[in-house]
């Protein structure tokens, strides 16, 4: 694991023999580069699952609380942005979370307590989103596989380690900087594949085939709590990335103000998408919509409820983006290892470098499937990763970091505004963890390992 600061000045040129900073966070993009990967880190297949998140709130709590996390999450994505615009202008660049948490919270709690705090939840929430990507990608090889050869005897885990060997190669890009042409077409996979399901749902919502609807809660106060917390802690998930300050590093310098244009142009694909594919999908399946909209539209029992080559494309197009969203989780965890292993000295390809990256990055896929292969229920562990990962980073953090670091008067409305917003998602948080939890707990008697079946 990386060493944690050892002094209270972070100036900018203690990164000129830092390897993980020169070979895989490479300060050379553009705006429009770093709205790419945002979007790639927040757009992704798990907007299918928010029909499933508006199943335990209902319609006007479940459009009231997107819209919220949606205006919280850009505030708090702005302010962590001015942060770093503010420490690079003092001389002390940071191209990290860990290192700009440990910088300015360290006065109040302790420079190397922070940094290990924040790698930890960093690394697992990282962790956990590489091996939700392939589990999901070898679920789409799976449906496309049965679909083809209905008595195939190929499973889930088989498809999985399929989609392991092909991360396996991609991940030897050697930077985040590199993936920008990939993240750019994630960006047009994203819209795709919400197009496409968005169109089927409203047809079969039309159609004479429209499923029975049914919006209604649970039936006993404590489960409508414990669902609505569930619900919360799903959508938190979904706007979350966590991944922020390492997404501002690849923007060449000086990155002041660069970052609100990437947030603009990634907002702008979260309004179509997220809005969507939530809308049209609990519209038409209401509280029996699944943890995947797919899943909805191709029921286990008879016909599929769309046309299979609108179906076909969108499991095309959401595969497709896996591939890109799980490379871009896995950049923390590569500059990690290449600001232990490489040698700054050499070239970004020479043997020295080369060997150990190949290593490395390929032990560090191997896990992600193997742990995705075992453990395949990623409806839940989505809900537990959004409870005690992102709302930490991306709901807590960045205000506190802005109070600390521009001290408004406690009188003035930013102070007071940021501090409620800590306090009701702190809150938020904890209970969402509870009833995640829980509803693993509930669901652990159909967990199975290396079972051909995702659970919800």
């Amino acid at each position: 694991m990386a060493d944690p600061p050892r002094s209270e000045v972070f100036p900018s040129s203690r990164l000129d023999n830092d390897a993980g900073a020169l070979f895989v966070l490479q300060s050379k993009g553009e705006w429009w580069h770093a709205g790419f990967h945002l979007t790639t880190a927040i757009v992704g297949p798990t907007i299918l699952t928010l029909p499933y998140a508006f199943r335990g709130l209902g319609w006007w709590l479940g459009f009231v609380c997107l819209t919220t996390m949606g205006l919280v999450t850009f505030y708090a994505y702005y302010l962590m942005s001015k942060v770093l615009d503010h420490c690079e202008k003092s001389g002390r660049r940071h191209i990290r979370f860990r290192e700009l948490a440990a910088d300015v919270l360290g006065v109040l709690l302790g420079s190397g307590w922070m940094f290990y705090v924040v790698i930890f939840i960093q690394t697992a929430i990282n962790t956990g989103i590489g091996i939700g990507a392939i589990l999901l990608a070898g679920q789409c090889l799976e449906i496309m596989y049965s679909s083809l050869f209905p008595q195939g005897t190929l499973k889930l885990y088989e498809f999985i380690a399929m989609v392991t060997a092909v991360m396996v190669v991609l991940s030897q890009l050697p930077s985040f900087h590199s993936l920008r042409h990939i993240n750019c077409v994630s960006l047009l996979l994203s819209l795709g594949y919400t197009f496409l399901v968005v169109a089927a749902c409203i047809n079969l919502g039309l159609s004479k085939h429209a499923p029975k609807r049914e919006y209604s809660l649970e039936p006993s106060d404590s489960g409508r709590v414990f669902s609505a917390f569930t619900s919360i802690s799903i959508i938190a998930a979904i706007f979350g990335n966590g991944i922020l300050p390492e997404i501002q590093a690849t923007l060449a310098p000086p990155a002041t103000g660069k970052m609100l244009k990437g947030l603009l142009l990634c907002y702008s694909v979260i309004f179509f998408t997220f809005y969507s594919a939530a809308i049209s999908g609990y519209w038409v399946f209401g509280n029996s919509s699944s943890s995947n909209i797919l899943k909805n539209l191709m029921p286990d029992q008879g016909p599929t409820l769309a046309p299979i080559v609108v179906i076909g494309l969108a499991v095309i197009f959401v595969l497709l983006q896996l591939f890109a969203i799980g490379l871009v989780y896995s950049q923390v965890a590569y500059e990690i290892m290449e600001k232990k292993s490489a040698d700054t000295t050499k070239g970004m390809f020479s043997r020295r470098n080369l060997v150990p990256r190949l290593i490395l990055r390929t032990l560090y896929m191997a896990f992600c499937g193997f742990m995705a292969a075992m453990l395949p229920f990623f409806g839940d562990i989505n809900a537990v990763v959004g409870a005690i990962g992102f709302i930490p980073l991306d709901f807590v953090l960045p205000m506190l970091l802005y109070n600390m670091t521009y001290k408004p008067t406690r009188k003035s409305f930013t102070y007071w505004i940021n501090m409620t917003i800590m306090v009701v998602f702190t809150c938020a948080g904890l209970m969402g963890a509870f009833s995640s939890v829980r509803k693993l707990v509930l669901d652990a008697n159909k967990f199975k390992l290396f079972s051909s079946e995702v659970v919800d």
